[in-house]
């Protein structure tokens, strides 16, 4: 066992987690055989959680884990199912006390527990950090592993910055400009659930375009119309009655909204939508020599439950070309441009996924949002366009991490000329 975990402290990151995994699939093998010769050795060996409880005396809870455990096809989800050490050691005490499985059972599972123990404790620290570890080898252990700390941290971000939303939604349309060449670009805004927890706690939103010289933004609203307050922007027949106030501030290419006060509380519960259009916002093409490529994203500026991210985009904009998934983290450097390299460095790796939705806007319905496809189609009608020209992408997340940037990102056809040069 000590060459084991002295072989650990030695070699390169890559090495040491390749015998990590080696070790913990040991353990697992083992512990699994072990436990499982134990039951197999009772007079009655359990079929299921009942009968292991009822033959052993244990609570329901415990017996259930030990099963799923057993039954378990992959060495390391053993370790990610199994009890406890110490829950362990009391199934094991309970066979012994009957007297009803042999000492050389009994003895062999003791070491397997305790070599899981030590796994824990030695090799990891606790078992938090052998989760974490795991969670590189084993997709099912990272997306629970991931569930939970983000389900912890919204719970702690939501008290400190004292507000919190149900479901956040974002959602860009993009559909051809008027000019050749050009996109306009809609944004759809929802803040369903939304509450502050304390007085005077600060809600905002934010959107922004990241691009190089050249006219400056000028959001209006769906029907084309220029802003001068918040109201024009915002949607009354979706929002809660009496509708929450924003206050809006914009400094260049950044338009920031802040919710009015509207008081704190359970009984404080609102609901905002809102939405901008930014017609002939940005280039439809790269030049080919540029490596560029257009992006989306969603900021997460409210501790939220779900964050639905939608991207709808016109059969004429990207055809055949489907996003890829990065998500940021911004507390240094502020919001990330995919096109700087330097940005990788910041980029979270989540089990988050981009799920096409197809064409239409009744694909595009959304839990937690039950008015979305009509908000949709109101804003395809003051717009004027053609709701079933629309193909969709959506990132779901549960517990969107505070202070993360979930981007969707598009390869752009080349220009003409690039392209005729090519």
């Amino acid at each position: 066992m000590k060459s084991a975990e002295r072989s650990l402290e030695h070699g390169s990151s890559e090495h040491r987690a390749r015998l990590l995994e080696g070790r913990i699939g040991d353990v697992g093998v083992e512990l699994r055989e072990a436990l499982q010769q134990l039951l197999d050795a009772l007079p009655r060996p359990p079929r299921g959680p009942g009968e292991l409880a009822a033959e052993l005396s244990l609570d329901k809870v415990l017996a259930t884990r030990v099963m799923k455990m057993l039954r378990a096809s992959e060495p390391l989800a053993v370790i990610h199912l199994a009890p406890g050490p110490a829950p362990l050691r009391r199934v094991v005490q309970s066979a012994r006390r009957a007297g009803r499985v042999s000492p050389e059972h009994a003895s062999r599972a003791i070491a397997a527990i305790d070599a899981f123990d030590r796994l824990i404790r030695v090799e990891a620290g606790d078992r938090s950090a052998l989760a974490a570890m795991m969670s590189a080898w084993l997709p099912d252990s990272r997306r629970e592993f991931e569930l939970r700390r983000k389900q912890a941290a919204f719970r702690a971000m939501s008290e400190l910055i004292g507000a919190s939303v149900e479901t956040s939604v974002a959602t860009v349309l993009l559909h051809p400009a008027a000019r050749a060449g050009r996109l306009d670009v809609a944004w759809i805004f929802g803040m369903l659930g939304l509450r502050r927890h304390r007085p005077g706690s600060r809600v905002r939103l934010t959107s922004r375009r990241i691009a190089g010289p050249g006219a400056p933004r000028a959001p209006r609203t769906l029907e084309g119309k220029a802003v001068h307050d918040f109201r024009g922007l915002r949607l009354d027949a979706f929002c809660s009655v009496p509708p929450p106030d924003l206050e809006v501030h914009e400094s260049g290419e950044v338009v920031r909204y802040t919710l009015a006060d509207h008081g704190f509380g359970p009984n404080a519960v609102s609901d905002l939508v809102f939405a901008e259009a930014n017609l002939d916002e940005m280039d439809a093409t790269v030049p080919r020599e540029s490596g560029r490529r257009s992006y989306f994203f969603a900021e997460v500026t409210t501790p939220a439950v779900r964050l639905i991210f939608d991207v709808l985009v016109h059969r004429d904009v990207y055809p055949g070309g489907d996003p890829t998934l990065a998500i940021y983290d911004t507390v240094l450097e502020g919001v990330a441009s995919v096109n700087d390299p330097g940005r990788d460095l910041d980029r979270l790796h989540l089990e988050e996924s981009i799920r096409p939705l197809g064409a239409g806007l009744d694909r595009f319905r959304a839990t937690g949002a039950p008015r979305y496809a009509e908000i949709l189609r109101l804003a395809c009608s003051q717009l004027g366009w053609e709701p079933s020209a629309f193909r969709g992408y959506r990132c779901a997340i549960d517990y969107p991490i505070y202070g993360s940037q979930v981007t969707m990102i598009f390869q752009p056809p080349f220009g003409a000329e690039e392209a005729d040069r090519g």
